[in-house]
């Protein structure tokens, strides 16, 4: 945003403070829970057109400003009371610390002039705030909250993002103070430091004598705008892709170049890899994804904190889309062995066809594999999809396919159950033409399910689809396996989720056996209103997967 010049100083109410400058940085959203430390900035928002967004746990008023930022890739903000407000927010704002994403939440804090003599809900958040933000502040006087606005969310938004914090003393946010100073622009994705030349002249050295190449893609890659340069780069040399995290339908799932089956394959078997915005963690099996001879090139916005569990050949930081173009420039007349696209099509083809017979399993209760198989058939290209559980949004992971930047959103490394309902929330409201899909387990729905009651309230037409099996799967299965036995992963089985949600105000369906599936989606994405489809799945079924320790 242009800088605001010429501003005359003028004494305004803290909170009027608040919303005026939220206003100027484009913010049109506040995410909250209804708290009295919190009015002033109600009444500041309400008078700059900031729409109020109230939901039934701060938790969720978190993750909707990050959902916010996710589907937009723009700062989202909620406002969360004094004292339990901002504890019950803490697992959100750790969720968006490791995802990057840009957001800023605000605090009420008891007053400033009666501070150490037991207020209601008073604590200095500010201490266990900070590790995990990049800024954490309390304004001293009024006049400091504008300042303090732009700092916080300058600090949101410089790669790596992240969440920012600021609380605003009971005192303070309801005095009076100056607006002074002219806005600062937050960061832009397209300005910043350029990659090191030196560093850059390698890797393209190593992409030209490349004959098995691959780019593995994520979250940063999306939160960078970098989707087009990485597409022309692949189609240049002809890379296959695959994307995890944020950058799912970067590349659409339907283009000759994207794999997600063959990717063991393809991340095993390459001689060159290009790592773009996807941190060597647990997903990629702390590097050990990649063959052993295989060259790591780095490609992100900025160093991450942590280093590389795996060392990297070449490291490239700075604007990813510059960085990827001079690649493509550079590289032009590289490209892979003929045979490297075709063998891991091959792969992927005969992946997808072994998931047929289980995409036409006709067990009752259902295989989770037959939902997907069902859903699919109902998405347009277009929509977005949250995955909010454990077994159940695996299967999701590996079968649902994005067409376009934005459109897959899971709680990301930190695995936070519960984040779906804001996720769900802010992506309707910030694409109400559009399909929103909520995946969720029985287990996750514990975490947040009232938040259905949030969506009736402000109209907002999610689908929700469960996967219902009545058990911790993704705990009970391993137990099992490794003692024999299972404790606390036993649920209520069959429970009437959808009849909850119908209390609630929404629509509800229960799906027992596979040929009432496609009707009850059918009638929930008709329905004009908050669905869930309220699906029995197999207990028995367990998701494939490989520890997070290895």
């Amino acid at each position: 945003m242009a800088t605001e010049s010429s501003r005359q100083a003028r004494a305004y109410v803290g909170g009027h403070l608040v919303a005026r400058r939220l206003n100027a940085h484009g913010i049109t959203k506040l995410f909250t829970l209804s708290g009295g430390h919190l009015f002033s900035i109600y009444d500041g928002c309400r008078a700059q057109g900031i729409d109020i967004v109230d939901v039934r746990h701060e938790q969720t008023a978190a993750f909707a400003a990050e959902g916010w930022a996710k589907v937009t890739r723009r700062p989202g903000v909620a406002a969360l009371t004094a004292g339990p407000g901002v504890t019950n927010g803490i697992s959100a704002i750790a969720s968006a610390q490791q995802n990057h994403s840009p957001m800023l939440v605000l605090g009420g804090r008891a007053p400033a002039l009666r501070w150490g003599q037991g207020s209601l809900q008073e604590i200095d958040h500010v201490p266990f705030v900070a590790p995990l933000t990049k800024l954490a502040a309390t304004p001293q006087r009024t006049s400091d909250i504008p300042s303090l606005i732009d700092a916080a969310l300058g600090a949101a938004t410089t790669p790596h993002g992240g969440p920012a914090f600021l609380d605003f003393p009971l005192d303070v946010v309801f005095s009076e103070g100056a607006e002074e100073g002219d806005v600062v622009a937050i960061a832009c994705h397209s300005a910043g430091p350029q990659a090191d030349g030196a560093a850059l002249d390698r890797a393209i050295a190593l992409l030209r004598g490349a004959r098995r190449p691959v780019i593995m893609a994520g979250t940063d890659l999306y939160w960078g705008h970098g989707e087009t340069a990485l597409r022309a780069l692949a189609e240049e040399l002809r890379i296959p892709v695959f994307l995890n995290g944020l950058a799912r339908g970067c590349v659409p799932a339907d283009h000759e170049l994207f794999f997600s089956r063959a990717r063991s394959a393809g991340l095993k078997g390459a001689d060159v890899a290009l790592v773009v915005g996807a941190p060597m963690d647990f997903r990629l099996g702390f590097g050990g994804a990649f063959g052993d001879e295989t060259a790591i090139v780095v490609v992100d916005r900025a160093q991450p904190a942590r280093g590389h569990a795996r060392a990297a050949d070449v490291e490239l930081y700075g604007v990813v889309s510059q960085t990827l173009h001079a690649l493509a420039l550079a590289g032009a007349g590289a490209g892979s062995e003929q045979s490297w696209v075709p063998s891991l099509r091959a792969a992927e083809d005969a992946a997808r066809a072994a998931e047929r017979e289980q995409l036409r399993d006709d067990r009752a209760p259902l295989h989770p594999m037959r939902v997907y198989g069902e859903l699919a058939q109902q998405l347009d290209r277009n929509a977005i999809v949250i995955g909010d559980g454990g077994d159940f949004v695996s299967y999701a992971g590996r079968m649902i396919d994005s067409y376009e930047p934005g459109c897959w959103l899971d709680p990301g490394p930190f695995g936070c159950l519960g984040s779906g309902p804001g996720y769900a929330l802010a992506a309707k409201l910030a694409h109400p033409e559009r399909q929103v899909v909520l995946l969720l387990g029985d287990g996750a729905f514990g975490f947040a399910g009232m938040e259905f009651d949030t969506l009736a309230r402000h109209g907002v037409a999610v689908v929700g689809v469960m996967g219902n099996n009545g058990i911790w799967g993704l705990e009970k299965h391993p137990m099992e396996l490794i003692y024999g036995y299972s404790v606390a992963a036993q649920l209520t089985p069959q429970t009437r989720y959808d009849s909850v949600v119908e209390a609630l105000g929404c629509h509800g369906e229960l799906v027992r056996a596979p040929g009432e599936l496609r009707p009850a989606l059918e009638r929930a994405f008709a329905a004009g209103a908050p669905a869930l489809v309220n699906v029995l799945t197999d207990p028995s079924v367990a998701y494939p997967r490989r520890s997070n320790l290895a």
